[in-house]
């Protein structure tokens, strides 16, 4: 019989970790790097290996490295949380563990390089902060689990504390992986259009203006004719207007900070 397609090939199996973008490669000092200090390191890249971000890391664009809690352990099995103290439920995170693996990702840092916990009452992630992650020499990022880090750790580093919104979730990788992503592309070289950033929401304090592309007309739906005029100056006008729009209907708190700023 005819062998079929797959015959004497290597199977092919999901993974997490991308041996090609996670294989140890020498620092460079010009180079933004992203260290996360976190109990799942196979969670890494994770999305971050895919799509720009993912293209950039294997290009060298940028760097992540994961330093694993659990090798920071207590006692013989790598205990890294106990109870609260005064009482309650949950565990912490002790900071005899944190506090070494901390220090151990810091001990690659230059220049300015900020460490940041992921934390439901930390200030809340924004567009702004991207951009100044962008310009630093690289982040830490600590992903708490449980009931949190004990508190003399973030007194120690003098942590920055940082939310996602107004949610808690199980860990702090995924939100870690948010705010990678919204920080590397704005890196020099990942995205092809840089003037793509300058018009995407919240890049001048207003929501983005709808998009349209072909075809011209879709379920009875057509193209504001003024985006096919090709007057470039009404054009600009009527996306300034969607923009200023969108913004105080949906997002009364932007609008009301601009309009204070103006």
């Amino acid at each position: 019989m005819k062998p079929t397609r797959s015959h004497g090939r290597q199977s092919a199996r999901p993974n997490l970790k991308p041996r090609a973008l996670m294989q140890d490669t020498p620092d460079y000092a010009d180079v933004w790097q992203a260290r996360i200090v976190t109990l799942f390191p196979d969670l890494f890249p994770g999305v971050l290996g895919a799509s720009l971000t993912g293209k950039a890391l294997q290009e060298g664009r940028w760097q992540l490295h994961t330093h694993d809690l659990r090798d920071f352990g207590i006692g013989r099995h790598r205990n890294v949380d106990d109870t609260p103290a005064g009482g309650g439920a949950g565990m912490v995170m002790r900071a005899d563990v944190v506090g070494p693996a901390l220090a151990r990702a810091q001990s690659h840092a230059h220049g300015r390089w900020p460490i940041l916990y992921m934390s439901p009452r930390g200030r809340r992630f924004d567009q702004a902060m991207a951009r100044d992650l962008a310009d630093c020499a690289g982040v830490t990022m600590l992903c708490g689990r449980f009931e949190g880090v004990d508190e003399r750790v973030i007194e120690h580093f003098g942590i920055t504390e940082v939310s996602l919104g107004d949610f808690v979730m199980t860990g702090g990788e995924l939100a870690a992986q948010a705010m990678i992503d919204a920080t590397v592309r704005l890196l020099p070289g990942v995205l092809g259009n840089a003037e793509s950033i300058e018009e995407e929401s919240h890049a001048s304090g207003l929501l983005e203006h709808p998009q349209y592309t072909r075809p011209a007309e879709w379920e009875g739906r057509e193209i504001p004719p003024v985006l096919m005029s090709g007057n470039h100056g009404e054009i600009a006008k009527w996306r300034q207007a969607q923009a200023e729009d969108l913004t105080r209907s949906r997002r009364p708190d932007m609008w009301a900070a601009r309009e204070s700023k103006d």
